[in-house]
């Protein structure tokens, strides 16, 4: 699917920035809890599927709320009532009668009053590790995250608070510190934190008569599932599912799709794999066995986690998508042959300010998706090619070569090599830019 065109509604004076993707029998607007940026949602491989799973069973439109991601910045915290006008213009915007509202987190009491509000606007409401009162922000909670906004915001130090079993993913942790810096300034986290923890909605979940999904992770260390199960004892008729787990982040949790598909649509699509037209990128570091005898475990462990980052910066830029490291290398796919290898190029002269050269692979070809995996013959042959390739060598496929006709690339003949599993040997080519 392409990226999704970010357009913006007008709430009053305040433009708010939406996004309309998916084409599913029913509308759903997704609610974003405490700062978002449209865009940069797409970046992140994860989120980018839980997305995309959203909807292959709805049309679904996301907004940034006022005063964070694209929207406009506004010289106060908004309240709720100004969000709920946000949410209707959206939904205007995008022709949307009624929908269903996905309400996450921070997002969870406005989708929920907005549901009490304008029911004829709302046939369902589906909240995820959400509260109705601020009571899970201690004193000392808050004051710990106000000096981390105001001295730290944007390093994405404090995902282990979002996601502690993924504290030490290096790629979400990077990801994490832009988005904060792209969410939101800080002195406008700042005002939203206030504000978060005043809010208290406990008083009108009675009034909630539309059918109410609530899911919360049995052990999250955020907001404890205390709050997700006040909300399903006070909304008339709510379903409650606890899902184990203790991190807060809504897109780590595949089984929150399942769970929602199943109370909107009243089923689950049986996952199927899907057979596309694929560029497969193989990286290999040169030599790294024998560099990590010469580092040490320490050193080398440090040098590789500067080549992860460097190699998931430049995928980020070319929108590539990573599918697994793998050690001391990368298998990532591009929806485009020419970003591929300009990606490519760009990984093998960014590593070496490391240091370090990598060999490089490409091929383009049908390929099987399989949830978070990829396989087929074009996954093969892509390796096949990248074992070939030289120190600090972009080696490509003919396939490939010839698809980039006109693209301004440079390809420089390495001629036939025969390659296990194909009959026909395989003409390759170095590439650059």
């Amino acid at each position: 699917m392409a990226l999704p065109v970010t357009r913006y509604a007008k709430s009053g004076e305040v433009h708010i920035a939406y996004q309309v993707f998916g084409n599913g029998p029913i509308d759903l607007v997704f609610v974003p809890g405490f700062v978002s940026h449209i865009e940069n949602y797409w970046d992140y491989p994860d989120l980018a599927r839980w997305l995309l799973r959203l909807s292959s069973f709805a049309r679904v439109a996301i907004f940034d709320k006022r005063g964070t991601g694209l929207s406009d910045r506004v010289g106060e915290a908004p309240s709720l009532d100004q969000r709920m006008d946000d949410a209707r213009a959206v939904m205007d915007a995008a022709g949307m009668e009624r929908a269903a509202l996905l309400g996450v987190s921070e997002g969870g009491p406005l989708a929920t009053l907005f549901a009490a509000t304008y029911p004829q606007r709302c046939h369902a409401l589906v909240l995820y590790g959400t509260f109705a009162r601020s009571s899970w922000i201690t004193p000392s909670g808050l004051q710990a995250f106000i000096e981390y906004i105001d001295k730290a915001w944007g390093s994405g130090r404090n995902l282990a608070m979002w996601a502690p079993s993924h504290r030490n993913d290096p790629a979400l942790k990077q990801w994490w510190g832009r988005f904060e810096r792209l969410g939101a300034s800080p002195a406008a986290a700042l005002a939203l934190v206030r504000m978060i923890s005043q809010i208290d909605i406990s008083d009108i979940l009675s009034s909630v008569h539309v059918p109410t999904l609530v899911i919360h992770c049995s052990d999250d260390t955020l907001i404890g599932i205390e709050h997700g199960r006040f909300l399903a004892e006070h909304i008339p008729g709510a379903t409650l599912i606890e899902l184990p787990g203790d991190d807060h982040l809504f897109f780590v949790h595949e089984p929150i799709i399942d769970a929602i598909e199943e109370f909107l649509t009243g089923s689950v699509s049986a996952a199927e794999d899907q057979r596309v037209l694929a560029t497969v990128l193989f990286t290999d570091i040169v030599g790294s066995t024998a560099r990590a005898e010469q580092l040490g475990d320490q050193r080398w462990r440090s040098l590789l986690e500067a080549h992860h980052t460097t190699v998931r910066r430049e995928l980020a830029r070319f929108r590539g998508n990573e599918v697994r490291s793998l050690g001391d290398g990368f298998l990532a796919t591009f929806d485009g042959p020419a970003r591929a290898v300009r990606c490519a190029c760009s990984i093998a002269g960014a590593v070496r300010a490391l240091d370090l050269q990598v060999r490089c692979g490409l091929h383009t070809g049908e390929i099987e998706v399989t949830g978070a995996d990829v396989q087929g013959i074009a996954v093969h042959i892509a390796s096949r090619v990248s074992a070939v390739a030289g120190p600090g060598e972009v080696l490509v496929s003919r396939t490939l070569k010839d698809l980039v006709a006109g693209s301004g690339l440079r390809f420089d003949e390495r001629g036939r090599h025969s390659m296990k599993g194909l009959q026909e040997p395989l003409e390759l080519y170095a590439a650059s830019h």
